[in-house]
């Protein structure tokens, strides 16, 4: 009987731990779940504000300072792509120091008490040099991009998996004790599945599944990706979003690049959005039930070394963001957008307590309501006409709307903030001084081998600039002897031959015989140019002359 009694003691011990492991591990995939209404944290129901902060656009130096700027904005979490062609320049040999030490920066974020949303990718656009794909990448035999191939495949989850491992072992997933609450599969890729077909669509189911099997322990989103399969979160990306819908009903409402300003081109204007209509975009979609918002960007930063993509993007990446480039104050966005943080805080019980209510005071005006069972009530009122100003009643009062604006009201009585009114924020920018006498400055000149330096990137026949360069150089001469006989026709008549030369690079300059015989170059609208733009001739002279052509290519187009 005692032998009896010891087995079913130990079947029970054993059965105890299997179900207190079983319970464990189901507490610990529940650390972060969503439904329709809100994302949950341990249970608690957030409306999530988000910024992009890009660790390889700044320096570690200004890393500490950008979070706390971040968190004093009112941000809960810290928005990054994952950048392969910085961690894995060569094929198997990784990079995580210095501006790429992603898990420093991570560790910063969540010391502030931020949460982190990682978006691997890989692929991640960003007008970043190669969307962020290394170089080698494209040299891997019967390769790919972004379909259904094996070793792109292969390639792409040995990096998934390897950041995702290094995220484990620093314990930086949010079931683990880390910041990291959601991460990011692919990016943007519905344009390329609708191009491509079948192959797409198994690619995007791959993926899917490949990033489930990380057991990351926190969800996946895929932005702008309308057929983002179960259980891949589908978000929006814009400059508006508020009539989005994720394509099943149990999806939070997500907005992930709320696009502050617009990158910078060469030749071109400094784009710039106006504060009022950013906190308008964003108070439109948290009034229709939105959940998740992110700024891209929060701080743009600098694209550094051959950082910028071959879209013509500037070194400069400032978007136009609430911290501008140097990661100072971008006034009056950066306080007026504070500001909105606070009040959208102060509703944040209703707002995620139940769906709104809408009333309508006529053709561009309403009134979105949320209540609480506990009694919690906010309102937004709105006026989307962009021209005139409205006077609406409501709930007895009468509240003035300026055009173009969402008033909002956390206990559905008095309004703390209007999109459009900016009450007691700075509208000036920093000055710059330099500190204990004059700023000592370094330059970098990066070589450039001479049209008669036959040993530097020498080959014979057309080839293509980046097989050559492996892109640690913008530059590449093509050269080429036409020889002249002395009799030749043209040499008489001065009629003489036309060159013509086609390129998918951004510059090219054109020497005749030593000479600079011309300048051609493309642009974000027509990257593929042709040399000359307009008709020209080319003197030759009877014998051997030599055509040289410097091709330059500053950065690469995304894939």
């Amino acid at each position: 009987m005692d032998s009896v009694w010891r087995m079913l003691r130990i079947n029970i011990l054993v059965y105890l731990v299997v179900l207190s492991f079983l319970t464990s591990s189901s507490l610990v995939r529940a650390t972060v779940s969503f439904d329709g209404r809100s994302f949950m944290i341990n249970g608690q129901r957030k409306i999530l504000i988000s910024g992009s902060i890009h660790y390889p656009r700044s320096t570690p130096e200004m890393w500490p300072d950008l979070i706390k700027k971040a968190k004093a904005g009112g941000l809960d979490v810290i928005q990054t792509y994952v950048f392969w062609n910085v961690h894995e320049p060569q094929q198997g040999k990784y990079n995580f120091e210095g501006n790429a030490d992603i898990v420093k920066f991570l560790k910063l974020a969540q010391a502030a008490g931020l949460y982190v949303h990682l978006r691997i990718g890989p692929f991640i656009c960003a007008e970043w040099n190669f969307g962020g794909f290394p170089v080698w990448l494209k040299y891997v035999p019967g390769i790919e991009f972004r379909t259904d191939n094996g070793p792109f495949k292969s390639a792409m989850q040995g990096f998934v998996s390897k950041i995702v491992s290094l995220m484990k072992a620093e314990r930086m997933f949010e079931p683990q004790g880390g910041p990291i609450i959601m991460s990011q599969i692919e990016n943007e890729y519905d344009g390329v599945e609708y191009d491509i077909g079948a192959p797409g669509k198994a690619y995007l189911a791959w993926t899917a599944q490949m990033a489930v099997g990380q057991q990351t322990g926190v969800p996946w989103v895929m932005c702008k990706q309308w057929d983002a399969p179960d259980p891949m979160i589908d978000t929006c990306n814009g400059f508006y979003c508020e009539g989005y819908k994720p394509n099943k009903p149990w999806k939070p409402k997500m907005f992930t690049e709320v696009w502050t300003g617009w990158y910078t081109q060469w030749g071109g204007a400094n784009p710039h959005r106006p504060a009022e209509d950013l906190a308008f975009a964003v108070a439109r979609f948290i009034h229709n039930n939105g959940s998740f918002f992110n700024y891209y960007m929060y701080h743009g930063g600098t694209n550094f070394g051959r950082g910028g993509s071959g879209l013509f993007v500037t070194t400069s990446y400032d978007y136009d963001a609430p911290l501008d480039e140097y990661g100072q104050f971008n006034e009056p966005k950066y306080s007026h957008l504070t500001n909105l943080h606070k009040a959208i805080k102060q509703a944040e019980p209703a707002l995620v307590s139940s769906y709104p209510t809408v009333q309508w005071f006529g053709k561009n005006q309403e009134a979105h309501v949320f209540t609480s069972k506990t009694g919690a009530c906010a309102a937004f009122l709105s006026n989307y006409d962009p021209t005139y100003s409205a006077k609406i009643t409501f709930r007895n009062v009468q509240y003035d709307l300026p055009p173009w604006s969402i008033s909002i009201l956390p206990d559905c009585k008095t309004v703390v903030y209007n999109t459009a009114t900016l009450n007691n924020v700075p509208t000036t920018w920093p000055k710059f001084t330099p500190l204990g006498g004059p700023l000592s400055w370094q330059s970098h000149i990066e070589g450039m081998p001479s049209a008669d330096d036959r040993d530097t990137f020498s080959k014979n026949g057309l080839w293509e600039q980046i097989g050559l360069t492996w892109d640690n150089s913008d530059y590449l001469w093509y050269l080429t002897d036409v020889n002249v006989a002395a009799d030749e026709g043209f040499l008489k008549s001065g009629y003489w031959p036309k060159l013509t030369v086609q390129s998918a690079g951004h510059v090219m300059h054109v020497f005749v015989n030593g000479g600079l015989w011309g300048t051609a170059y493309g642009t974000l609208e027509s990257p593929n140019f042709k040399f000359p733009t307009f008709s020209k001739n080319v003197k030759l002279n009877a014998g051997v002359n030599k055509i040289a052509i410097l091709s330059v290519a500053v950065g690469l187009a995304v894939s």
